[in-house]
């Protein structure tokens, strides 16, 4: 099968990877795979509490994550343990890549948080961004993940995530 085929599966594993590592990985339950996008969904990976100021990520959270093969980001729809939406944490990554089980994404430090009310609509760590080099290394994939950016803050300003692209 190739690299990117939607294998019958019923878990994924989620590897993150970041500046040529691995930053995390988490299993998560495979809700769809179109071949283009991929649907799951995951427990907070995180080790305890995770305070951002406008957010908070627990234990109990749930999240639903959407991967595109063909896009430079990953949107999260975030819930506390109850069912109460929080809001949405976006990722500009590579294009994913599905192998078997696995589900590979490179994060390319840029962010983006919608609340679930959409009032609060913020750009992430564009600092962490230019310092990362990727313009000079790589413009190419700069270029793609700046306008992947743009792209997410379109669509959160626009009505949110309800309707996500295919």
């Amino acid at each position: 099968m190739s690299a990117n085929s939607a294998e019958p599966v019923d878990e994924l594993e989620i590897v993150l990877v970041k500046g040529g590592r691995t930053k995390i990985r988490y299993p998560a339950r495979l809700l769809h795979d179109d071949g283009t996008r991929v649907a799951v969904r995951a427990a907070w990976a995180g080790a305890g509490v995770r305070d951002f100021g406008f957010v908070r990520f627990e234990p109990g959270d749930v999240f639903t994550e959407y991967y595109w093969r063909n896009r430079w980001y990953a949107v999260k729809e975030v819930r506390a343990g109850d069912g109460t939406l929080k809001g949405w944490y976006c990722d500009v990554t590579r294009p994913a890549v599905r192998t078997g089980a696995e589900l590979v994404v490179e994060d390319l430090d840029l962010d983006l948080w919608r609340s679930a009310d959409g009032t609060d609509v913020r750009r992430l760590d564009e600092d962490e961004f230019a310092a990362s080099g990727l313009t000079e290394t790589d413009p190419v994939a700069a270029s793609a993940a700046v306008a992947a950016l743009d792209e997410l803050e379109r669509l959160a300003r626009e009505g949110g995530f309800t309707e996500l692209p295919a």
